[in-house]
């Protein structure tokens, strides 16, 4: 499954929701993409090395497509979950990811087929002139993240539209404190998938602390499990939809993994 995260406007926290969601998925191997055209975060918060990463995946991708190519420019996080990290250089962000939106589509499609994993994508700020657009144009689902504050909700409204004609999935998430739930469906007139909780201790882990609570245990962690849910059942709905037939969510398990 290829799932894309964007923000519109602010920092709501894109990058550390991605790796809650990959440390929840039911299942598999997920892979995180960094893929933001400001830059990546994550090898500064890991102290990660600069290769593997999203500029060598972008290189090999210019001779060969194999699903396999994903994984092998990917690093692991201490606790395992296994992240692609973009460079910390914005200029080097957009040259790889103008390769990489050429030449490593395939690759990265094929990889999210795999019915073993998924692949997140972390493009940043949600924009229709972003470089990174093309890595979750047809994505199974693209999730936009926005802090429940008027400066950032009198954007989401505008975006969605857009988001709407790039996956069959779209989904607002609210991530932190302010407008409620009910007070933002009912002012843009559109369902909200999921909210996060501003969660300290569940963040600092995600954001290379060496304390913090773990996903399992934290807020952050279950509500990230009741998306990953969520979103499953949407992208079933959908698929079934578009096959003719009725409906219907996957089932889950009470821990939020879905029955094999």
């Amino acid at each position: 499954m290829l799932v894309g995260l964007c923000s519109v406007k602010g920092s709501p926290g894109v990058t550390t929701a991605a790796l809650a969601m990959a440390a929840r998925w039911p299942g598999g191997d997920p892979v995180v993409v960094e893929a933001d055209p400001a830059g990546g975060d994550l090898t500064a918060r890991f102290r990660l090395p600069a290769s593997p990463g999203v500029v060598s995946l972008a290189a090999a991708a210019r001779r060969q497509s194999s699903a396999d190519l994903v994984t092998e420019h990917s690093q692991r996080l201490p606790g395992g979950l296994r992240v692609v990290a973009g460079p910390v250089a914005a200029e080097q962000a957009r040259a790889a990811l103008g390769v990489l939106t050429t030449r490593g589509l395939p690759a990265l499609r094929a990889a999210a087929r795999s019915p073993e994993s998924a692949v997140l994508v972390d493009v940043g700020r949600g924009d229709t002139a972003s470089p990174a657009l093309p890595l979750v144009r047809g994505a199974d689902a693209l999730m936009v993240l926005a802090r429940p504050r008027a400066d950032e909700l009198s954007h989401v409204a505008t975006l969605l539209e857009s988001v709407s004609t790039w996956t069959r999935t779209p989904g607002l998430v609210l991530a932190g404190d302010g407008h409620s739930r009910t007070e933002v469906e009912r002012e843009l007139g559109v369902p909200v998938m999921a909210t996060l909780p501003d969660d300290p201790r569940g963040a600092s882990i995600l954001c290379g602390q060496p304390r913090g609570r773990a996903p399992n245990r934290s807020a952050l962690g279950r509500a990230a499990a009741r998306l990953n849910r969520t979103l499953l059942g949407h992208v079933q709905a959908g698929r079934t939809h578009s096959d003719g037939l009725v409906a219907a969510a996957a089932p889950t398990t009470d821990n939020g993994e879905v029955p094999r």
